[in-house]
């Protein structure tokens, strides 16, 4: 159970009330913002370096009332937010991690306590059910709104550090063709984040920690231009379980392979349960000075006890429970205290690397797929003669796709990362590419009325001029994706730098066991009206300060 302090919190937090201070829109903006330069994070207030003591903060199904399979979006529901704070506080955290957002919901009073008592989120732009798959990649129209739209309930937030663009999605050598498509997103939603005016927020990525993969994904992301890279990388880091050191764990080696990264990194996941209870012995080597001018800290997985025995609390309703987990991480984070930079007088040895080269290991084009446009998918739905009739259902499209590319050349709606080839329409959604296909076989046909039927699987549309803005669309995307191997502003990569790659240990990773929250169906919950005292007065006086370094 809490000690006195955070009995101490726990009561303060359920019976007092303040007023945040808020910007015009309602969002909570006090919190300084987390910037970053070189491979390092900086507070935006006073340039001083920014550690991340991380947890991550998602219940599974094991914590949620439902009977269906969910992912409970734990920044939408100010009980359980407010309920939990203090003992994140109290635990040393800085920054959570949450693996998927229900957009529809309000995060306001979640994000307005957590700001208010110096926590800051990394947030994963997909959600299981719309994310980029390892097997089947692709960078689409739907998973550009969804990803977008994250963006744009959290933004105006100014303890957002920032969003991952995928987690674990190349996992090993066989599947190194999907990093182009989530490199892509990173691109887009960089570009996405500008355009809106929102303030300079970091996209990154996730990896898990592969031997064959790791330097080259790090190396991978953290090439080309400023537009296109990515502005950190997180590494799903449990090589280091029970007692060990920074040589036998392997954290000697990592920490060689990943010297020259250009980008911050960061363990994005850490905390080996091999032996239980986890002592944390790691945690004074991750902020010791062997490591911390490569690494940024870590993230904890995870917050909750559920059947993967990586929790820190139990919880049962309002009670939280803390367990020996928590206690070590908590006495390990307070033992630490790392050196820290200033931005202005920090001068990166890296600023830029070399994209890796292709081998039986990796096998990424450098060359990206196009930004999902809704415009181009929209005017070529409408100049289409031949269309998929309605009542086909998503289940025969397989079979459909099979046909045609049986007989037509599908590249115009395909998309191969291997290759660097990306058809102008891969990004559309399947109804828009079958109909394209069943229109090009109709066409191949003499346009008889024969060719448009399928056994009832396509129809002839209704004649309609096309407007002169969109033929200029349909052949602007023709035209790029001709020359998307070339093209570093929206569909390719620039290779060039005069710096090497990361590195290159040869050490054997102990891998990942467990698998991350991000898996099942989000589920909307309501919030509740709770508001909080300033926890950096109640952190002051109970001797907590330190959380934030």
């Amino acid at each position: 159970m809490l000690g006195n302090p955070i009995s101490t919190l726990v009561f303060l937090f359920s019976v007092l009330n303040v007023a945040f201070a808020d910007d015009s829109s309602g969002n909570f903006t006090s919190a300084p913002a987390i910037e970053t330069k070189g491979n390092k994070f900086f507070f935006s207030n006073n340039g001083s370096q920014f550690y991340i003591k991380g947890v991550a903060y998602q219940a599974d199904t094991a914590n949620s009332s439902s009977t269906e399979d969910t992912i409970v979006d734990p920044l939408a529901d100010y009980d359980t937010c407010s309920r939990d704070l203090p003992y994140l506080l109290g635990a040393q955290t800085n920054v959570v991690r949450v693996y998927a957002l229900n957009t529809s919901l309000d995060h306001s009073k979640c994000m307005e306590a957590f700001g208010k008592a110096g926590v800051y989120v990394i947030a994963d732009l997909s959600e299981p059910s719309e994310s980029i798959d390892r097997d089947s990649p692709a960078w689409t129209l739907d998973l550009y709104k969804r990803y977008t739209g994250v963006v744009d309930v959290m933004a105006n937030y100014s303890n957002v550090l920032g969003f991952f663009a995928g987690n674990e999605v190349t996992n090993n050598n066989s599947n190194t063709d999907a990093s182009p498509f989530v490199k892509a997103a990173i691109r887009d939603t960089k570009k996405y984040i500008k355009d809106k005016g929102y303030r300079n927020i970091p996209v990154g990525y996730s990896s898990n920690d592969d031997e064959d993969t790791r330097v080259p994904m790090a190396d991978y992301f953290a090439c080309g231009d400023e537009d296109i890279r990515a502005d950190f990388f997180g590494i799903n880091m449990y090589e280091w379980c029970g007692s060990s050191t920074y040589k036998e764990s392997g954290y000697e080696d990592r920490t060689k392979d990943f010297g020259n990264l250009s980008i911050p990194a960061f363990f994005s996941e850490y905390g080996c349960n091999a032996e239980t209870p986890r002592k944390f012995e790691e945690v004074g080597t991750l902020y010791g000075d062997e490591m911390t001018d490569v690494w940024s800290g870590g993230i904890v997985y995870m917050y909750f006890e559920e059947a993967n025995n990586y929790g820190l609390v139990s919880v049962d309703g309002s009670k939280v429970s803390t367990m020996s987990n928590y206690n070590n991480l908590k006495s390990q984070l307070a033992s630490v205290s790392p050196s820290a930079a200033k931005i202005d007088s920090y001068n990166p040895s890296s600023t830029s690397l070399s994209c890796p080269a292709t081998n039986s290991n990796w096998m990424a084009a450098t060359a990206l797929p196009p930004t999902p446009d809704k415009d181009v998918c929209d005017c070529l739905r409408n100049s289409l003669s031949c269309v998929l009739s309605g009542d086909v259902e998503e289940e025969d499209y397989g079979e459909l796709y099979n046909t045609l590319c049986g007989k037509l050349d599908c590249g115009d709606i395909s998309a191969d990362g291997e290759k660097g080839s990306y058809g102008a329409y891969s990004f559309c959604d399947n109804s828009v590419k079958l109909s394209f296909l069943l229109n090009k076989y109709y066409e191949s046909n003499g346009k008889s009325k024969s060719a448009c039927s399928f056994d009832g699987s396509a129809s002839l549309a209704s004649s309609t001029s096309l407007a002169s803005s969109c033929q200029t669309k349909l052949s602007s995307a023709s035209a790029k994706a001709s020359v998307s191997g070339s093209s570093t502003s929206s569909s390719a990569q620039s290779s060039d730098s005069s710096k090497s790659g990361s590195g290159s240990s040869n050490s054997a990773s102990s891998g990942s066991t467990k698998k991350s929250a991000a898996g099942l169906q989000i589920k909307p919950i309501s919030s509740a009206g709770l508001c909080i005292m300033s926890v950096a007065v109640t952190a002051v006086s109970l001797g907590m300060a330190h959380i934030m370094f």
